[in-house]
């Protein structure tokens, strides 16, 4: 019986985490340039004690084990916004930002200038361009940023945004909302910058709301399981503490 309240309980560990995983989901559906996650799981199949005198084989134990946390790169619906600053991308590139632990990747185009006149994020870290740093000087206008990238303003060229991809999305690493860390990033040569526009979450509500019922359903279902299991060993002791008095 300690068996099957172990297997239940590993179960709702990984439900407890997978409800961690819907529930940011939702917290990030109106987040610009979010990519929904969503939790792989294996069965782990337990080692259990063998003899040569069991007549039959032992029964193998069944735990369930949250494997991985994956990342949904599905492009999100693009949004005009009519802000110049803004952009979206079409593909799967990502824009490079400095933040103080180093270089990041975004897909976060919701971009203005800080006091300095410096293209940054929402968060303030700085875009990354084929020279550095883009400046703007508080009398530049008719800002224009191509489908590849690079940008122009009344005062010239000004750069390149520095877009890149990478090879397996899946190996990167998510920090905070938007952000991802990862190695080895390539120039984008599938990726069209969309100007006044951004990309919005896509993370489906329904979808999500749906799935947060059926987590909570089978967690419901499998306490109640683990209590008739309670049931089952204190009915046991108690029938065996009767037949020894």
């Amino acid at each position: 019986m300690e068996n099957a309240q172990l297997i239940g309980l590993s179960r709702q560990v990984a439900l407890r985490r997978q409800m961690d995983v819907v529930a940011n989901n939702m917290a990030n559906l109106n987040t610009t340039g979010f990519k929904a996650e969503s939790m792989l799981f294996e069965e782990y199949i337990m080692p259990v004690a063998a003899d040569r005198d069991f007549q039959l084989p032992d029964q193998p134990l069944s735990y369930t084990q949250d494997w991985a946390t994956i990342h949904d790169f599905r492009a999100g619906s693009i949004f005009q916004t009519g802000n110049d600053l803004d952009i979206a991308l079409e593909g799967e590139g990502f824009l490079v930002v400095q933040t103080e632990a180093g270089e990041r990747y975004t897909r976060n185009g919701a971009l203005t200038l800080n006091n300095l006149g410096e293209l940054v994020t929402a968060e303030g870290d700085r875009v990354v361009s084929d020279g550095g740093f883009m400046v703007f000087d508080a009398s530049e206008t008719n800002i224009a940023i191509g489908k590849d990238g690079s940008v122009r303003s009344s005062a010239g060229a000004k750069g390149t945004l520095r877009i890149v991809e990478f090879e397996n999305p899946q190996d990167l690493t998510r920090e905070g909302d938007t952000m991802f860390a990862g190695d080895n990033p390539q120039i984008a040569t599938n990726t069209r910058v969309i100007q006044g526009a951004i990309e919005r979450s896509n993370v489906s509500g329904v979808a999500e709301m749906t799935e947060m019922m059926r987590i909570t359903r089978a967690y419901t279902s499998l306490a109640q399981l683990m209590q008739r299991q309670d049931q089952l060993r204190s009915s046991a002791i108690q029938k065996l503490g009767t037949l020894s008095a």
